[in-house]
């Protein structure tokens, strides 16, 4: 049973592969440049490595939009090399987690290749075709994230198609039984070859709603779409129908059923609907479905106890069985040390304080590569844009390219060939290494014993002995801004966690009795006296209590 349960306050550290190490001098990184660093991943005290896709892929949406699920686009390698990660990271005791795709494929994909030709072949009802209306129109009002109609015309059926997300990502068809069966056997196939499990990419959007019926539009002041732009009529809808319906339950407990043949292997959804919170709670109960749910919810521009305490207060009431996995910058998101910084620029002691943060919530935990440097938002010019989404929304919206730029290794005065690429490429890079993020890389922050780096790994080596932070239950103090504090208990351990998410120094009363606190720690930077708790700028504070 142990074993089973290696996800509960798991750090999983998110490797966004074509930007995390080139090996071949291509300008891409690669499955072999994450093996050539997997010694640095295990030095920061992580247990799990969850590396987004890597699947062969026309690349429209870099690596989102799958042409093969049983093999690896030569950009990254090939099965040996992946055979040789697994073999590397399970060598140093790291769990290997790996994207999966289910809800469409890339238009290139063999699969809809058929059954775009006519009404009968094979695969004609594999993906999500409807007729035009009278007038020609698509079937209904049902919009792409990407922007614009949701619907394609496909000339040779004389029929539209579903694409949530873009028009090369065609949806597939999950009311039909043959569909769920190939893909589950996708997924079984990266399971005999050893994987731990999956990080399931938007897994709420596998079913639609069989009747086509139209999304209600949502009032102007409700239009807060997590992680889109403004400017995106997609937060103009209610999207009742074009995700999340009943009949994908029964799909997360075949996810669940399959997985169970390979004990120890996990299920991680990414989870993005209306309630997002009663989504990832609903799809992790009754240890029957998911094992974990991962959300938006603290990946917006939200910056405040208030928010924190509020939306991890909703999910607990919510999720009651399941358990959360908690992130707060991925590659879809402005990086958070700037998009929670008060001035706009990266400030050390706020990083350190938000992995504190961020490590202490109960539920596992994502870190996206960098964010142990303390890596803000790169700057990319508009010629050096590759994501679609910020070329179609720019200049509202430069897309996600800032927070994909590739890992500063090296600092500029190295002798290495590829320093002033910073240690990711001798070539030029598919995008720019940012002028910053060379004076943050990882040889200017590892002798540094005050670096971003340094603390992370401190951190994270403190917490692994701290079962309350693992495994315990959360409840949090009612405070005033700018404190965020609750308590972590677990058996007859009861630990205070207290944070001051601002740049001044911030006072609380503390009526526990105080029995240990952590004054080795480097994050503890707060002095209690009698009752009244000290917290310098962005501190933390950690006490056992009675």
């Amino acid at each position: 049973m142990a074993q089973k349960q290696w996800y509960k306050g798991a750090v999983i550290y998110q490797v966004y592969p074509r930007s995390f190490q080139d090996s071949n001098n291509d300008g891409i990184g690669d499955l072999k440049g994450i093996i050539n660093r997997i010694d640095y991943i295990k030095s920061l005290g992580v247990d799990a490595i969850w590396i987004s896709p890597f699947f062969k892929s026309p690349m429209r949406d870099f690596g989102y939009d799958i042409s093969d699920y049983r093999d690896i686009d030569p950009l990254f390698g090939n099965l040996d090399d992946f055979d040789e990660l697994i073999a590397q990271a399970h060598q140093r005791d790291i769990k290997i987690i790996i994207d999966q795709v289910l809800s469409h494929t890339s238009d290139q994909h063999q699969w809809f290749i058929d059954s775009r030709e006519d009404l009968t072949n094979d695969k004609a009802d594999w993906y999500v075709w409807a007729d035009a209306k009278e007038d020609g129109t698509a079937p209904n009002n049902w919009l792409s994230i990407f922007g614009g109609g949701a619907w394609q015309w496909e000339p040779r059926r004389g029929q539209y198609y579903l694409h949530n997300f873009f028009t090369e990502q065609p949806d597939l068809n999950f009311h039909n039984p043959d569909v769920r069966k190939a893909v589950l056997d996708n997924v079984e196939f990266w399971l005999k070859k050893g994987v731990d499990g999956f990080r399931l990419d938007a897994i709420n959007f596998c079913y639609h709603d069989a009747q086509l019926r139209d999304n209600p539009a949502k009032p102007k002041e409700k239009r807060q779409g997590r992680g889109f732009s403004e400017d995106n009529p997609y937060a103009f809808q209610y999207h009742y129908y074009n995700n999340t319906q009943p009949e994908n339950i029964e799909f997360m407990r075949d996810i669940r059923t399959l997985l169970n043949k390979y004990p120890g292997t996990v299920s991680l959804g990414e989870i993005s609907s209306e309630d997002s919170l009663a989504t990832m709670a609903e799809y992790t109960q009754g240890g029957d479905k998911l094992h974990m749910g991962y959300s938006f919810e603290l990946l917006t521009d939200d910056y405040s106890s208030e928010y924190i305490r509020n939306t991890v207060t909703t999910l607990e009431q919510h999720m009651t069985e399941g358990w959360p996995c908690w992130a707060f910058s991925n590659h879809d998101v402005e990086r958070v040390a700037s998009r929670w910084s008060e001035t706009g620029e990266v400030n050390p002691a706020q990083c350190k304080m938000l992995t504190a943060l961020l490590a202490s919530l109960r539920g596992s935990v994502c870190m996206y590569q960098g964010e142990e440097l303390g890596l803000g938002e790169a700057s990319v010019a508009f010629e050096d844009l590759q994501d679609p989404y910020g070329i179609t929304f720019w200049p509202n919206f430069k897309g996600r390219d800032g927070c994909r730029t590739p890992m500063p290794w090296e600092n500029l005065d190295s002798s290495h060939a590829n320093a002033h690429n910073a240690g990711f490429s001798e070539v030029k890079p598919w995008l720019p290494v940012d002028q910053q993020h060379k004076l943050q890389a990882v040889a200017e922050q590892e002798n540094d014993s005050n670096s971003i780096l340094n603390a992370y790994r401190e951190f994270m080596a403190w917490r692994k002995n701290q079962p309350v932070l693992l495994e315990g239950d959360i409840e949090f103090l009612q405070t005033e801004e700018p404190i965020l504090a609750f308590y972590r208990t677990r058996n007859d351990e009861k630990m205070l966690c207290v944070f001051n998410l601002s740049a001044s120094q911030a006072k609380l009363t503390i009526n526990a009795s105080v029995e240990n606190e952590h004054n080795d720690l480097y994050h503890h930077n707060a002095k209690l006296d009698n009752e009244t708790l000290t917290v310098e700028p962005f501190g933390c504070y950690y006490a056992h209590c009675s």
